[in-house]
């Protein structure tokens, strides 16, 4: 009888934001640990995002709700099929922040100081509906701010993985005036982190850290500050697609980024030695080594 092959999972659509905030003149940036029982990086650190629901292509947000014309919103956000799916990762990216970290990007279309606290006390409760984001936004009358957001990368999940995503990643700044609160249902701990001691204390084993989350804190390095930051996502664009290859093997499973000299090959990789490559925060790499639960960038 002729095994059969486990067919690849579909590619989900998803959007995620890096949210960073000025801290005695240094970036520091917002993590989220997912929930143990989640069925995707459970128990890592990551930042706020999640699937794109086909609520967030509500023709009626999307015309009357944002603070863009949608016509636009693909030299905003960049790489959609269309505009109104470039749009649709936009809300999606801002309603994923409220409900998992509670900070809204938004504003009232009739008053100067909006109060979200209501939105944020419904985004805890656990008999929520599908679509209650979009009535609350329609009932309340909100503009979403997707000018807020700024593109930053452009992540497919690796084939071989049980769940596969199609995700934007979203750089924005802290909102004034709020605070992040995890839902303590998809998350359980938020913490606010400069990237070189996030990535320090991932290698530690205190903050666990997800694969991209480790390439992006890394990429954050070369800002020195806030500013310096804010003048390179003025222009900033995804680019191509980052699309890792992940390697099964006896030492623990290995990821293989784009720029990787074997990413592109059918070959094994050899794992034996991988304890004594480990590469401190801050240096660059190209492969990331599932150590006993913690992702830890190897030399090659």
């Amino acid at each position: 009888m002729t095994e059969s092959i486990p067919s690849t999972p579909a590619l989900r659509p998803a959007a995620t934001v890096i949210l960073i905030k000025d801290h005695q003149k240094k970036i520091e940036v917002y993590l989220l640990k997912r929930n143990t029982k989640s069925g995707f990086m459970g128990g890592l650190y990551v930042f706020p995002g999640g699937v794109v629901d086909q609520e967030d292509h509500d023709p009626k947000l999307l015309a009357d709700h944002v603070d863009i014309d949608v016509r636009e919103v693909q030299q905003q956000l960049g790489q959609g099929s269309d505009d109104e799916d470039a749009a649709a990762f936009g809300i999606a990216a801002i309603r994923e922040t409220l409900e998992e970290a509670g900070v809204f990007f938004a504003k009232n279309r009739e008053t100067i100081n909006t109060d979200f606290n209501e939105m944020n006390q419904y985004r805890l409760q656990q008999d929520q509906t599908p679509g209650w984001f979009n009535e609350k936004v329609i009932e309340k009358n909100f503009i979403l701010k997707i000018s807020s957001l700024a593109p930053w990368s452009h992540w497919i999940t690796p084939m071989l993985m049980k769940k596969r995503f199609d995700t934007r990643f979203y750089i924005a700044l802290m909102p004034e005036g709020q605070e992040c609160e995890v839902d303590n249902k998809e998350t359980t701990h938020g913490i606010w982190l400069p990237p070189m001691e996030a990535l320090e204390l991932n290698l530690a084993g205190k903050i666990p850290l997800s694969p991209p989350t480790v390439v992006t804190l890394t990429q954050l390095l070369k800002y020195g500050d806030v500013n310096s930051l804010k003048d390179y996502i003025k222009t900033a664009v995804f680019g191509a697609p980052i699309a890792p290859r992940l390697v099964l093997s006896k030492n623990g499973p290995v990821i293989l980024e784009p720029w990787d000299p074997m990413c592109g090959t059918d070959e094994d990789v050899d794992t034996d030695h991988f304890s004594d490559k480990v590469l401190p925060p801050g240096k660059d790499f190209s492969r990331i080594w599932c150590d006993k639960g913690l992702w830890k960038p190897v030399s090659i």
